[in-house]
């Protein structure tokens, strides 16, 4: 839904608000709308044209994490807030004094997810498909790292179905006059006065008609001003910003190749702007990239990469074809995956299954690539499950190029190598090493913790219909030919940011809210300039902004 005509106004050289906030995408639109229902004059600006309103969200998958929902309940998980909290205290390893209010943040989100979060989201028309997933599975034991249960709620709708309620009271609010959108208008400073954030400065680029997602000009046509008695900070991440990325990547190892999970808009530049106003800017080095990426063979940004959310069965080799150690399987733990393979000197890996496990268990991340949920198309969704259906994934897997197929473990081998440029792929080792996943398949018991974990998954009912192919012989012609996946890091989240209180004021370095000054979703990592700490447990991106958009909404209005 487009909240204004996108023409400009003749006063967009001035900006005057109760509260400004800065960036279109989900906690920016979440703030303004509770502002604006607040009672509160609100002025939204964001550098992108128009087409591009509601940012990352529009092309997210639409993943929630909630805690004891009545879709978990139904399909018999037992789960609670306690266990819960102590699945995000485990992933998150909070180890640094700053850690303070990222972990209030995350004991407040996790009580949320327990309790209001899905009956808030109802009352504003947000549905959720019936059947839970089971992202980030652990493997460390039960105070390690993961979900102890499925906790993957996907939004009826996806990403766009998420924005839906809040791009409807924001354009609500632009009908009676008390919201303005201000697009392609780029923050460059910070204005006080007497100590207290008094508005924001920039410049007004040139219009564009760039496609949703697709990179706009940077070509500067004037200047504005903007004061507000409040100013929310929204402005997202870095994760387009490679450059950016490289430098905070810990210990300066980032791979030579990155794909970009996020629109080139995803920069990060006015984070360097709050910072130089005194605003505590916090963990830097903890980022959530994916390890899973594939070439979009429709690309809309630059080095647009989509991800791919695994089920348990492929076989996870790293460049020379060698098999991630236990519990590095599909969809356990995507960071110690990253770091394994980053670690090997090596920027990319490979799964290697049967045809029939990628089909079932390769899905594709975003909007754009599960139109059935994205349009809420019953019919789409029940051809999912037919077998010749023509499904995102079976395009890439024949147009992909980062998809081969082969009748016999040297052929794929050396289809491998081909793509690679190399010859790190011995193709009788390969070949050995699906045999023997065979044999312990055909014992029906065997050593095999990754098969012990594949058996156990289909015990879950959202696994064995969706998600968990049947075990079978990845060798047996009714299942194949083989298929082997080229695997690239993907950009995607910053964990780290402004450093905020449960308020989602803004601190300085002494840990002292900056008057006038908030910050809500990625810009603040989500809460407390890191939420998540080390490792995230998924569904818990879109949900912080919703749960820190919401918080500083409310408290930016309060305060004037």
């Amino acid at each position: 839904m487009a909240a204004t005509t996108g023409k400009r106004s003749p006063t967009d050289g001035v900006i005057e608000s109760d509260v400004l906030v800065i960036g279109a995408g989900l906690s920016g639109l979440v703030a303004a709308s509770v502002a604006y229902a607040a009672g509160r004059r609100v002025a939204v600006i964001d550098q992108e044209p128009e087409a591009s309103l509601g940012g990352q969200a529009h092309w997210s998958f639409g993943g929630l994490f909630l805690v004891d929902s009545p879709e978990q309940r139904r399909l018999g998980v037992r789960d609670s807030e306690e266990l819960a909290l102590g699945d995000w205290l485990s992933s998150a390893a909070f180890d640094r004094p700053e850690d303070a209010w990222a972990r209030r943040w995350a004991e407040a989100y996790v009580h949320f997810a327990a309790a209001e979060k899905r009956r808030w989201l109802r009352s504003l028309g947000v549905k959720l498909f019936p059947l839970v997933q089971w992202a980030e599975r652990g493997g460390y034991g039960p105070t390690g790292h993961g979900n102890s249960v499925p906790r993957f709620h996907v939004v009826w709708g996806t990403g766009p179905g998420l924005l839906e309620p809040f791009l409807a009271k924001v354009a609500e609010g632009v009908s009676t006059g008390r919201i303005r959108l201000h697009f392609r208008h780029r923050a460059a400073t910070l204005t006080t006065a007497a100590g207290r954030v008094t508005g924001v400065g920039g410049e007004i680029l040139a219009e564009s008609a760039a496609a949703r997602g697709a990179a706009s000009s940077r070509t500067v046509v004037g200047n504005f001003q903007a004061t507000a008695g409040a100013v929310i900070v929204a402005s997202g991440g870095i994760g387009a910003n490679h450059p950016m990325v490289r430098k905070l990547w810990p210990h300066g190892t980032a791979p030579e190749q990155l794909l970009s999970g996020v629109p080139a808009s995803v920069d990060g530049e006015f984070l360097a702007v709050a910072q130089e106003s005194g605003a505590a800017l916090i963990n830097g080095d903890r980022m959530w990239h994916y390890p899973e990426g594939i070439h979009n063979h429709s690309p809309v940004w630059p080095l647009h990469g989509i991800r791919i959310l695994p089920g348990p069965s492929s076989l996870w080799l790293d460049a020379t074809g060698t098999q991630l150690p236990p519990p590095l399987y599909p969809g356990f733990d995507s960071q110690g995956a990253l770091r394994h393979i980053v670690g090997s000197g090596h920027g990319y890996s490979w799964f290697v299954c049967s045809r029939t496990v990628a089909l079932k268990e390769l899905a594709l991340s975003g909007s754009e690539q599960n139109p059935d949920l994205s349009n809420r198309d019953l019919r789409l969704l029940a051809a999912r499950l037919q077998k010749n259906a023509p499904t995102p994934l079976r395009a890439f897997l024949e147009h992909g190029i980062d998809f081969l197929q082969a009748a016999t473990p040297r052929e794929l081998a050396s289809r491998m190598n081909g793509l690679a440029g190399n010859s790190r792929i011995d193709p009788a080792g390969l070949e050995a090493l699906i045999r023997q996943r065979d044999l312990q398949l055909e014992t029906g018991l065997g050593k095999d913790l990754q098969l012990a974990a594949v058996r156990a998954a289909r015990h879950f009912a959202s696994d064995r219909l969706m998600r968990v192919a049947a075990p079978h012989r990845f060798e047996d012609p009714a299942h194949g030919p083989l298929v082997a996946v080229r695997l690239s890091v993907l950009t995607r989240k910053t964990l780290g940011g402004l450093q905020t209180d449960l308020q989602s004021r803004v601190l300085d370095g002494a840990g002292v809210p900056i008057p006038g000054l908030f910050a809500a979703g990625e810009a603040a990592g989500f809460g407390g300039g890191g939420i998540h700490g080390y490792r995230a447990l998924e569904g818990t991106f879109l949900g912080g902004c919703l749960f820190s958009g919401r918080a500083a909404g409310l408290e930016a209005a309060a305060s004037v």
